[in-house]
């Protein structure tokens, strides 16, 4: 029988990253390019260039080099499950295998904020990874940002911008 998991991709970081965005497992679109946020609906690009002032039109290295030279890294919760189609409410929970984040963590000292791509991947960071981690990490502050997803309609561009902003921020530095 053939295996309907979905396999996220490896982090994109570097070893000074101090901001982890986590989002739950890529959809059928980014799997098949084999690129992070790859559906063009998808507002993530949009908004990291909106932030960071580039053409949202950069080829894809060029957009990840946007995050890294910010000190910013990207990954998903988890490392696999099922997931018939590209929605989150479809992710299969009994199937699901999370990533290693201890082992992120500790690889990324200066890592102090996780911000969570919408709230489905923040419920499986609390629900596989939170965890595992016990209280090794009181260095790191989580936080949720509004879904890029268009799925998630119920704020405009301009609404998510504003909350999206907090990535220009230094995490020693941002709001409460």
């Amino acid at each position: 029988m053939k295996s309907t998991h979905d396999f996220c991709f490896p982090p994109i970081a570097t070893p000074a990253a101090h901001t982890l965005v986590l989002g739950s497992l890529p959809g059928r679109m980014s799997l098949d390019r084999q690129q992070y946020y790859a559906h063009p609906q998808n507002a993530f690009w949009k908004l990291v260039c909106a932030i960071f002032g580039a053409d949202k039109e950069l080829p894809y290295e060029r957009r990840v080099k946007i995050l890294t030279s910010h000190d910013i890294a990207l990954w998903d919760v988890l490392a696999a499950a099922e997931r018939p189609g590209s929605l989150d409410s479809s992710i299969v929970h009994a199937t699901a295998r999370v990533n290693d984040f201890r082992v992120f963590f500790r690889e990324h000292p200066r890592l102090r904020r996780v911000l969570f791509n919408g709230r489905k991947a923040e419920q499986m960071f609390e629900r596989f990874a939170r965890p595992q981690l016990g209280g090794e990490f009181p260095r790191i502050r989580f936080a949720c940002l509004p879904s890029t997803s268009p799925a998630h309609a119920g704020m405009t561009f301009a609404q998510k911008l504003d909350r999206w902003k907090i990535l220009e921020e230094s995490p020693d530095d941002e709001r409460p």
